[in-house]
């Protein structure tokens, strides 16, 4: 055997022994599948905090998601609705009137730096109020999810007929940084149909379709 030929035998050994192993560590995946993606963002937002502990419902934020085909993502002013009052977490924000109650003054006002990026967002000064001299610097938040572009999906058909969120995202009330949960592979897609077709969604009976033109036209 030439030399020529013992490397090639050695890369090809090589090459399957890490696809094995891979495999067995949930790492390898086809080309365009994102499943785990978990990109950090550019705000510290816990889905577990809001969506878990605080229970707000999705689509107070992802209004979008019943009317349209994208949720969308919230502007900022969306956060305003509350971080217009709770500018830090509570325990912090105690801590503070206790200290002012202590030393017998009024309490200073304290941001989270993580509620600060909302407030720089909108150009806010520190009462705020829209500072004419800031500039707007919208928040780039990442995408998680992503269909291919040859693929049609439809929010608000799917959200309207009572899918709950967590059948496409996961268990998002529980993460802090969220992560893409299923592969997006058109065999789950397909899958999920036939499940729903033979059982319902929410207790209704729901007749799905599996025709390739229903997502690819």
């Amino acid at each position: 055997m030439n030399d020529k030929l013992i490397t090639l035998v050695l890369l090809v050994g090589l090459a399957f022994s890490l696809g094995v192993f891979a495999v067995q560590a949930g790492s390898w995946h086809l080309p365009g599948n994102q499943q785990g993606y978990e990109p950090i963002q550019p705000i510290a937002f816990s889905h577990r905090l809001h969506a878990g502990e605080m229970q707000l419902s999705c689509v107070y934020c992802h209004s979008a998601a019943e009317v349209s085909r994208h949720a969308g993502i919230p502007p900022a002013s969306t956060c305003m609705n509350c971080h217009r009052y709770v500018s830090a977490p509570l325990g912090a924000l105690r801590a503070e009137d206790d200290l002012a109650k202590k030393e017998n003054r009024k309490p200073k006002p304290i941001v989270s730096p993580e509620i600060e990026k909302i407030y720089a967002a909108l150009g806010l000064d520190d009462h705020l109020a829209r500072d004419p001299q800031k500039t707007l610097q919208p928040i780039a938040w990442t995408r998680v999810y992503r269909l291919p572009d040859f693929a049609y999906f439809n929010h608000s058909a799917h959200v309207n007929v009572g899918v709950a969120c967590q059948q496409c995202h996961g268990p998002v009330e529980t993460m802090d940084r969220v992560k893409q949960v299923p592969d997006l592979t058109m065999g789950w897609c397909v899958n999920c149909h036939r499940t729903a077709s033979a059982a319902g969604v929410a207790t209704k009976p729901v007749h799905p379709s599996t025709d390739c033109s229903t997502c690819h036209y």
